[in-house]
């Protein structure tokens, strides 16, 4: 059983890697395009990508299709809407086993205050990022949601003090 699931995955992961071959320079140039401003038109990413309209959308469809885009969003403004406290939190378990993997993963999902999860390698087992309106609030966060996982071992918050660099896409 866990010989075919393996295989699968390794087949899963030839097809990922074969999907990219696909990609022309004139795909990169929209996939670049729309990481900068996803709110464009079909006509203004064909003038800035020299392709007439028809060909950008089918392309874009296709990198849809494709998986190449997740999804459109707006990046909002975490100071204007009263977030400015932002902290890297440190987790580290007791133990793992599979049960309490699938637990954290569920139980971090409903968590709202948390914008990013990582399972990590090292001394702790997840990198969680975390907005807050302030140090109370995430005090509270700490102690009421956090605290209430069992198999929780220690955590480490770091706190940010300034955002140096933020990008949102990938260097294509």
């Amino acid at each position: 059983m866990e010989l075919i699931n393996l295989q699968t995955s390794i087949k899963d992961m030839d097809k990922e890697k074969i999907s990219t071959e696909f990609l022309d320079e004139t795909d990169i140039r929209i996939l670049r395009v729309l990481q900068e401003d996803s709110n464009l038109t079909t006509k203004e990413i064909s003038e800035q990508v020299n392709l007439s309209t028809t060909p950008v959308f089918e392309r874009i469809r296709r990198l849809k299709n494709e998986g190449y885009i997740k999804k459109y969003i707006a990046v909002l403004d975490g100071d204007k809407l009263g977030l400015r406290f932002t902290v890297f939190c440190l987790v580290k378990m007791v133990h793992v086993n599979a049960d309490i993997m699938k637990s954290f993963y569920d139980y971090v999902m409903k968590m709202e205050e948390v914008a990013e999860c990582y399972n990590i390698s090292g001394e702790f087992d997840f990198l969680l990022k975390v907005n807050a309106p302030d140090m109370k609030t995430y005090r509270m966060f700490v102690l009421d949601k956090l605290g209430k996982i069992e198999e929780m071992g220690s955590i480490q918050s770091i706190f940010v003090m300034d955002e140096i660099k933020h990008t949102y896409g990938y260097n294509i």
